[in-house]
């Protein structure tokens, strides 16, 4: 049984040492996967330039979208699982379930104690999870042969794939401006990647990039790893689309690169002594992970 332990007190956590930036994603369509972007999910439409599209914050640019793709996401391959914005607090969190309720996007709200969850899919099938932080919730975490077992933190066993309560949420709403874009302090919080092997995407990015283990659940086909943070789940990888999964073929919609940003020159140098082959570019170092998923790593 792995055990993960109760949740410190906010003012004894550090601050993560590495954290998300921007997501590329190919899109068949991009004038049809703007106005998902922007209409449905609330973020803003920062540039244009030809068919790629800079979404985000008013300040900050979260997902860049490239056209060109010629096929949507097939399953039975490797490649991004989903793309997770993670929303400042609950009110902003319920205001973005409210959009969708009203737009009647097919949608699976889920509480995960250590956080609140709304997946869905863009038009080109590519995988999202809109999402609000609650670690604070969860008192531990085991996860044993039968699978996982929480306690959150009024004592309860809970399985973490229980419904959210929808009616709870939306009635934190201080008003019916479901239209208002995704404010400041929206980010990137974590990426889930489908994988063709857990071990060597799991050496990757704990003993490559240095991020550290959360849980290791071989028996569950996945794993998930931490930035020493307060939040546990910022990288996550699975082998649910089999054991083995050939890469997206050419010209199908999906992840074209994401981007870690680490705290220091530093971090960044040390993860680059372990990555001889890092591409220098203009804005950081292209790197590929076994899977032949590009990331982009900055400080």
């Amino acid at each position: 049984m792995i055990t993960e332990p109760a949740n410190p007190t906010p003012s004894t956590v550090p601050s993560d040492f590495a954290t998300l930036g921007p997501v590329h994603l190919d899109v068949t369509n991009p004038e049809k996967s703007l106005k998902f972007w922007q209409d449905t999910v609330g973020l803003r439409l920062r540039s244009k330039s030809g068919s790629v599209l800079e979404l985000g914050t008013e300040r900050e640019t979260l997902l860049v979208l490239h056209g060109g793709a010629t096929s949507p996401v097939r399953r039975g391959h490797s490649g991004l699982y989903h793309v997770a914005i993670h929303l400042p607090n609950e009110i902003e969190f319920a205001r973005v379930l409210a959009r969708l309720i009203i737009r009647r996007e097919p949608i699976s709200p889920t509480d995960h104690v250590m956080s609140k969850a709304i997946y869905l899919n863009d038009p080109d099938g590519i995988g999202l999870e809109l999402t609000l932080e609650t670690p604070e919730r969860q008192r531990s975490m085991s996860v044993t042969a039968a699978g996982i077992e929480i306690i959150d933190s009024e004592g309860r066993v809970r399985s973490g794939r229980d419904p959210l309560d929808v009616q709870a949420l939306l009635a934190v709403l201080p008003d019916r401006d479901f239209n208002r874009p995704v404010p400041e302090g929206t980010k990137v919080g974590h990426v889930h990647l489908h994988v063709p092997n857990l071990d060597a995407a799991l050496r990757f990015y704990r003993d490559d990039l240095g991020f550290e283990e959360n849980l290791v659940m071989p028996q569950m086909g996945a794993a998930d790893l931490h930035a020493n943070g307060r939040f546990p789940h910022r990288l996550a990888i699975n082998t649910w689309q089999g054991v083995g999964a050939p890469p997206p073929r050419p010209g199908t919609a999906g992840l074209r690169r994401f981007t870690i940003r680490y705290d220091s020159p530093a971090r960044l140098d040390a993860a680059l002594q372990r990555l001889p082959r890092a591409e220098r570019v203009a804005d950081g170092f292209l790197v590929r992970d076994p899977v032949g998923h590009t990331l982009l790593l900055t400080a």
